[in-house]
């Protein structure tokens, strides 16, 4: 397949040159632009009704067998935009070379992008919402099962399972909206800028943007074909994604593990060793833990490309698609199955309570039990300090030790440090948590 500039290049050069063996993916939107492109033309009179009509008929063939594989992408092809362009020709002859008047492949390309990104950011933030779901599932099955919550992973005070997983599910409703803010940002069409100076024919900007569903066109020509800003707000989003992914499948890696023995994860999401027999490695949350480094490494490879480059276009702008599409399906695949496998996941809530029991964690709840009855804070957290050195648990103390250690204490304070009692006195917001995951998950 020939040059759509009608040059000739050495084969490194034209393998080097090449991107259809990334951009191939937007064959859809690449002919979605195309469409309305035309169309645009035809109303303004740039292009004769017959001209149009067969450009729309020919436009709308190959997208049928594409959809079909009665037509298969030639991937000898400089691009997608290449392929499209000249299957068209080949197919109605003349009337597909004039498509494209007005229009240059760099704002086809921005343009292309972006719809395909908006589609793609649609579908990722469905992936979120099948992952709270599953997450809210459990957090309301176990809303009230005590565990012990952590700080440099030491026990340190006690909440519930169902708090602690809500925590998980506020990182993915701010993740979504994050993507969702970067989708209002990029709504905008590029058509029309052309190469980046707009063209002398008398198009109609708006019309394209309408028909794709932009909010408008970009305004400035210049800024439409020369910046990526949007893949990178976008792979930003997503590095923050994987980010909050990663801790919860490190959490799973540690919680399924003997020695917490909080959660044993689903069949399906671990395997066995291949020498050791007892064991069920919890593979999968390492691999989203894993995962992560990739997502970041995009996220700079598109920062890093987008450097010091001159207005207006560039063709190391060609490399944005790699970066995007890997942080793209690399976020998906880690969402598709860390949603199932939080659903499947059994929580074991003796374990947990059994830890939360261990540890003093309710060593401040002692402290604050003399607050309460006057004693600076300061005072009572030294002395809770010093029972707790004592090494025997706050709630088997003798009336008679807590009095040596100060005279505040009563009878009272066994109330102050039942575990439950803690936990209960905390009023730790479940339901208006799975509340408010409930409205994120009934927004459209």
């Amino acid at each position: 397949m020939n040059n759509l500039w009608g040059g000739a290049i050495a084969d490194a050069a034209r393998e080097l040159n090449s991107s259809i063996a990334v951009d191939s993916r937007m064959w859809r939107e690449d002919i979605q632009g195309s469409l309305a492109h035309a169309a645009m033309l035809t109303k303004q009179g740039i292009l004769s009704e017959a001209d149009g009509a067969a450009i729309k008929a020919g436009l709308e063939g190959i997208l049928a067998d594409l959809e079909s594989g009665a037509l298969a992408i030639d991937m000898t092809a400089e691009d997608i935009h290449t392929f499209v362009e000249m299957t068209l020709t080949a197919r109605i002859g003349e009337a597909g070379k004039r498509l494209h008047t007005a229009r240059s492949r760099n704002d086809q390309v921005a343009t292309d992008l972006r719809l395909y990104t908006r589609g793609q950011i649609d579908a990722l933030v469905g992936l979120i919402r099948e992952a709270v779901a599953a997450i809210h599932d459990k957090a309301a099955a176990y809303a009230d099962a005590v565990m012990p919550g952590y700080t440099h992973l030491q026990r340190a005070q006690p909440v519930t399972f169902g708090h602690y997983l809500c925590a998980w599910a506020m990182m993915l409703v701010r993740d979504a909206g994050r993507l969702s803010d970067a989708r209002k940002r990029l709504n905008q069409c590029p058509l029309g800028a052309c190469a980046l100076a707009g063209t002398t024919f008398p198009i109609d900007r708006d019309m394209t943007a309408a028909a794709l569903g932009f909010d408008g066109p970009v305004l400035n020509s210049l800024d439409a074909v020369s910046d990526r800003d949007f893949c990178v707000e976008v792979l930003s989003a997503l590095a923050l994604l994987a980010a909050h992914m990663s801790r919860m499948a490190e959490e799973l890696v540690l919680w399924s593990s003997l020695e917490f023995g909080f959660v044993t994860l689903p069949e399906g999401f671990v395997t066995g060793s291949s020498i050791m027999p007892q064991k069920k490695n919890p593979d999968m949350a390492e691999l989203i833990r894993g995962k992560t480094g990739r997502v970041y490494g995009d996220l700079m490879g598109m920062l890093t490309v987008l450097k010091g480059l001159p207005l207006a276009y560039n063709k190391d702008m060609q490399e944005d698609k790699q970066a995007l599409f890997d942080g793209l399906d690399t976020a998906a695949l880690c969402l598709s199955v860390l949603s199932p496998m939080i659903a499947g996941m059994e929580p074991h809530p003796d374990a947990m309570r059994k830890a939360a029991g261990a540890g003093f964690i309710n060593a401040t709840d002692c402290a604050d039990y003399l607050v309460g009855r006057g004693v600076p804070f300061r005072e009572a957290y030294a002395v809770a300090a010093k029972l707790v050195h004592g090494g025997k648990p706050l709630e088997d103390l003798s009336l008679e030790e807590y009095r040596a250690a100060h005279p505040a204490f009563d009878e009272g304070v066994y109330a102050a440090v039942d575990l439950d009692a803690c936990v209960k006195r905390r009023n730790l917001p479940v339901d208006e948590e799975l509340a408010a995951l409930e409205t994120f998950l009934k927004e459209q």
